[in-house]
């Protein structure tokens, strides 16, 4: 029996019935992210920034994951647009499948390569043990995460956007009530710390897979078995890779560009670290409004490309440009107005708030370019043009962005600040090459789907 909940998505639906939930949703998996940073900050100042350095390689791997789980989000719209459900339950049991066997390969390569990364990041000997004690664990569930991200896919596509709303919440309250026990409570005689930070990261992740899947049979909404994949659908998969691959490396190198930059920041001293650190908690806070209009806009200009609707979806995206921006840089400029006292919530550190204050200020410009780049670029992947933002994310991240960021940062002296300016100058720039793409429509006539 077919599920009759599932959400019409077309040029009609309203930007918030997605986007509202999908905001909670990041609003949520931010607080979570918030939480662990604030509870170590009192239980282990050095933590904090080893934190933050093992969260740059996890996003890495996650980067990774994407490969298969954006080109899922593609695929699953664009196949519900065009009204070929017969070919659903196949492609959501190859991207679970190829997904977890990724994840469980990259889990073995990451705590492998544990060591090298210390060193290619140049982390303190402070911060080191906790550093790769949370890459050992956190990293080697990596194929749970990997899960993860191809399920809220598949559900999202078909309009359950509140689902990851609430699944998040969930992991809200498992990680608060995990780190309590292991820092200050119960468990604390361990004396686990950061160890136990992991730990309930990965339970929490864990729960939230078994809550997907779940969710994912109780509303009908497909089947997951390995007899879909006989024959093998290797076309499929292999359009599947060709869509993820230029989408995650346009993450990729826009990751290794960033840890590039970490490596110039830990140079700096253990105080610009924390800065970093303690500002991207706070930076996470402005930027989700328009990340989740821009994943609602990906998801509806997938249905409407699949559904040869391209003049609405090219009309839709700049309909949300003109709600999410004004929204963003309100955020940004109020980020940068009170981060004085939110800081204090981290730290007492004189030295690490006045730094912060600078990265605040620098941040508007970023947050306003990255407005630009999240909308357009998600949008361009729905339609099936993904090879354009991975030649500009390298250009613009390479060219423009470290240069910028390393002269203005190293060699001028202005420290960690200068080196937000040069990602502000990455994101301003690249954010008005990709709308000038979308705006002379060199993306019409790159659905994946065969019209035929």
């Amino acid at each position: 029996m077919k599920n009759k909940k599932t959400l019409v998505i077309d040029e009609k639906t309203p930007l918030l019935v997605l986007a509202g939930p999908m905001f909670l949703e990041l609003l949520l998996n931010t607080m979570l992210h918030n939480v662990d940073t604030i509870m170590l900050s009192h239980y282990n100042e050095y933590a904090v920034g080893a934190v933050g350095n093992a969260n740059t390689i996890m996003f890495m791997m996650n980067i990774m994951f994407n490969v298969i789980a954006t080109a899922t989000s593609v695929v699953v719209a664009q196949y519900l647009g065009a009204k070929e459900k017969d070919k659903m339950n196949m492609i959501y049991t190859l991207a679970i499948a190829v997904n977890f066997v990724i994840g469980l390969t990259l889990s073995v390569l990451f705590c492998a390569a544990n060591p090298f990364i210390m060193n290619f990041l140049h982390v303190s000997p402070e911060m080191r043990p906790h550093s790769m004690i949370y890459i050992y664990i956190v990293g080697g569930s990596g194929f749970v995460t990997a899960v993860f991200n191809v399920m809220l896919q598949i559900l999202r596509c078909n309009g359950f956007t509140k689902i990851g709303m609430w699944v998040t919440f969930a992991i809200n309250i498992i990680n608060i009530v995990g780190n309590y026990l292991f820092l200050y409570g119960g468990l604390s005689s361990l004396n686990m710390g950061v160890a136990g930070v992991a730990i309930s990261t990965v339970a929490a992740r864990v729960i939230a897979v078994t809550a997907l899947i779940i969710f994912f049979y109780v509303m009908k909404i497909g089947r997951i078995s390995l007899r879909y994949l006989k024959p093998f659908p290797g076309k499929l998969l292999l359009k599947m890779v060709k869509i993820g691959l230029p989408s995650a490396g346009e993450s990729l190198t826009y990751n290794l560009y960033q840890t590039t930059l970490l490596s110039f920041v830990n140079a700096m001293g253990n105080d610009a670290v924390n800065a970093r650190a303690y500002c991207n908690t706070l930076i996470s806070f402005a930027m989700i409004f328009s990340n989740a209009c821009a994943m609602s806009t990906q998801i509806i200009t997938g249905h409407l490309v699949g559904a040869d609707k391209s003049d609405l979806a090219y009309k839709r995206v700049f309909k949300t440009l003109r709600v999410s921006m004004p929204i963003t840089i309100a955020l940004a400029a109020v980020n940068a107005l009170i981060c004085r006292y939110s800081l204090r919530l981290f730290t007492d550190n004189m030295n690490i708030i006045a730094l912060g204050q600078m990265i605040m200020i620098v941040d508007i410009f970023v947050e306003a370019g990255r407005c630009l780049n999240m909308t357009f670029v998600s949008s361009l992947k729905a339609a099936g043009a993904y090879i354009f933002p991975l030649v500009a994310g390298i250009i613009s991240n390479w060219g423009l962005g470290l240069t910028t960021g390393y002269t203005v940062g190293v060699l001028l002296g202005f420290g960690v600040a200068g080196i937000f300016v040069g990602t502000a100058t990455d994101e301003c720039i690249r954010g008005l090459i990709v709308m000038y793409y979308w705006y002379k429509k060199k993306w019409y006539g790159k659905s994946v789907v065969d019209k035929k």
